[in-house]
């Protein structure tokens, strides 16, 4: 079994969007174990005409690869109602990204990290800059809160939602 490692994974709905992240949030917690969550922001749907999302960032340790974290995630979201046959910028129920995996650099077999997204959207980077704000990114030599002060927010209509809810033990 490897070492542990602790990983962060973007989460985020924009349908029944409430609903689909506790859902998502609990389906991880049983299976990952205690999660640690960020604020969740609103924003509004990038790459099609849609309802605005839910977005945050988690963290978790596993001694799981990062292919078996991968895998897990596609079978929460496919748990969870994901259409698979839709285009990539379409409604999600649950779309859950493998940000990082440690501190490794991956490219292989259609597994990127640290996930580009982090550096190019302020849905991705805000919450995990909130969540771990010393981080450093791998390939940016730069820590999250760094990052995110330094990020081109013009144009950003990312908001902090009002999200009372979340699924129990989260």
């Amino acid at each position: 079994m490897p070492d542990r490692v602790t990983v962060y994974v973007g989460i985020g709905s924009n349908v029944d969007r409430e609903h689909n992240l506790n859902r998502g949030l609990a389906l991880l917690r049983q299976r990952f174990g205690q999660l640690v969550v960020s604020p969740i922001y609103e924003c509004p749907a990038v790459g099609f005409e849609g309802s605005h999302f839910y977005n945050a960032a988690l963290s978790f340790e596993t001694g799981e690869s990062a292919a078996d974290v991968n895998a897990a995630l596609r079978e929460i979201e496919d748990a969870s109602g994901r259409d698979r046959s839709l285009p990539k910028f379409s409604p999600r129920t649950l779309d859950l990204d493998l940000l990082l995996y440690g501190d490794q650099v991956i490219d292989r077999d259609g597994l990127q990290i640290p996930r580009t997204d982090i550096l190019e959207y302020d849905f991705v980077l805000k919450p995990l800059a909130d969540l771990a704000p010393e981080l450093v990114h791998p390939l940016a030599g730069k820590p999250m809160c760094q990052l995110w002060e330094a990020f081109d927010k013009t144009g950003s209509r990312l908001r902090l939602a009002c999200m009372p809810a979340m699924a129990p033990g989260i």
